[in-house]
């Protein structure tokens, strides 16, 4: 049984289309990101409550873009390099309100190896694949040291719930898994044309970006599919413009209005949260849940959370207990 789509949806070859009732609609949501991307960095909250909102209505699959290549030149000053995009982090920290390490000591060399264990971790379930996502992350803005050999992605990975690190020790080595990094970054160079010289409000509009082989998407970027065809939105967005995309490609899946977890089954589930998260979620954090001063505002961490680049952060500032 179907119905006339809105104003929000769109058209195919053949006339007006037509949405499925709400029990029949699914969107797919592509992200297109990076483990070193700051922007990403900072929209992971919102993402994160959009697929809350969504549920089981919603199929997400990341797309690794990989931001730092393994064959881009070095910097002729890396000291310089790093300084620059230590400043580059700090602005869109600004906008993002993303926390930032105090000191950034190294620009990511590459980011393969941080995108080949996400990948990876995503066979170990999709709560596995956050965690190990958001330690990636962390590695970068808020301890300030990026995941950019494996070796550096092992630590900042140990000890993280529900992880089989020996598994994802050989994953990384598994040629399926770079073949899947490497069909996500070509996807990633093939933008939908609506992005190409996009225009719009900053401080990040999301047009697709220039590289010596065309374009790619800019980070983070969702592409949204549905019944009622395809929308794009990219850049730095709200929740509300993510939702109206949803609406517009199958009306009829969100819910509206649907209840938040509070603040304890937030932390329990993420493990690292941003104040920010918190500001609508009733109820106390769980007992000896940590905050974590950043260069710029606070991480609040789980109790439980004794490994990894943000717990490594506190011990170096002397409050590890």
């Amino acid at each position: 049984m179907t119905r006339p789509a809105g104003g929000g949806g769109t058209t195919g070859a053949e006339g007006a289309a037509t949405v499925p009732d709400a029990a029949d609609a699914v969107v797919e949501i592509a992200e297109f990101t990076d483990p070193m991307c700051p922007w990403s960095w900072g929209a992971e909250p919102r993402l994160r409550r959009l697929l809350r909102v969504l549920g089981e209505g919603a199929r997400h699959r990341r797309v690794f873009g990989v931001l730092f290549d393994e064959d881009d030149d070095p910097a002729p000053d890396p000291a310089a390099e790093t300084a620059w995009y230590a400043r580059y982090v700090a602005e869109i920290a600004t906008h993002t309100g993303a926390p930032r390490a105090e000191r950034l000591r190294w620009v990511a060399a590459s980011s393969w190896p941080s995108s080949l264990a996400a990948a990876a971790a995503e066979a170990q379930g999709p709560l596995v694949g956050e965690r190990v996502l958001r330690r990636l992350r962390e590695s970068a803005f808020v301890l300030g040291e990026p995941a950019d050999t494996p070796e550096r992605v092992l630590a900042a990975l140990a000890g993280v719930p529900g992880l089989d690190e020996a598994r994802l020790r050989t994953a990384l080595a598994d040629p399926a898994v770079r073949e899947r990094v490497r069909r996500d970054r070509a996807e990633a160079r093939r933008p939908r044309p609506e992005v190409v010289g996009l225009h719009g409000p900053g401080p990040h509009p999301g047009a697709a970006k220039e590289t010596g082989e065309g374009y790619r998407y800019a980070l983070p970027t969702l592409v949204f599919s549905g019944p009622a065809g395809c929308r794009v939105v990219p850049g730095w967005r709200t929740v509300e413009e993510y939702l109206a995309a949803v609406v517009a490609v199958a009306p009829g899946l969100w819910p509206g209005a649907v209840p938040e977890p509070t603040a304890a089954e937030l932390l329990e589930r993420y493990r690292s949260l941003v104040e920010a998260e918190l500001a609508g979620a009733a109820g106390p954090l769980p007992r000896g849940a940590r905050r974590v001063a950043t260069g710029h505002g606070v991480l609040v961490l789980h109790p439980d959370e004794r490994s990894g680049p943000a717990w490594e952060s506190v011990r170096r500032a002397g409050g590890a207990g």
